[in-house]
């Protein structure tokens, strides 16, 4: 159906500022939100970041006013900028489509995820 790849990750000092991508490709024309998730080092994986098809965002509490989310259509890419970066803020991030197949419907596409370290 669709197929999502996250790229990105990496190692970045605590404060700072780093970028994720997702590009979508296949039947894209299905994707409605996309969302970022992760999961840190013994936790399970929570929600970051989502964004609907008319582009309204919800974030997880702990990174409100640190990270924005946004998507281009045209590429088939959503975006995950992270600021302020604090080292609980290390985790596996993964991209995650929302498909309507039907009136009924809906299936879910995932990455398989980028590593980002936040240390000095």
């Amino acid at each position: 159906q669709v197929q999502v790849v996250e790229s990105g990750g990496g190692l970045v000092q605590p404060g700072g500022s780093h970028g994720l991508s997702c590009v979508a490709s296949g039947r894209t024309y299905l994707i409605d939100a996309m969302g970022w998730y992760r999961r840190a080092p013994g936790k399970e994986r929570e929600l970051v970041a989502t964004i609907t098809g008319g582009e309204i965002t919800d974030y997880e509490d702990s990174v409100k006013g640190r990270f924005t989310i946004s998507r281009d259509n045209a590429k088939n890419t959503v975006y995950l900028q992270m600021n302020s970066l604090k080292p609980e803020d290390t985790a596996v991030y993964y991209c995650n489509a929302v498909l309507v197949v039907s009136t009924t419907t809906t299936l879910e596409a995932w990455g398989q995820g980028t590593l980002v370290i936040v240390s000095s």
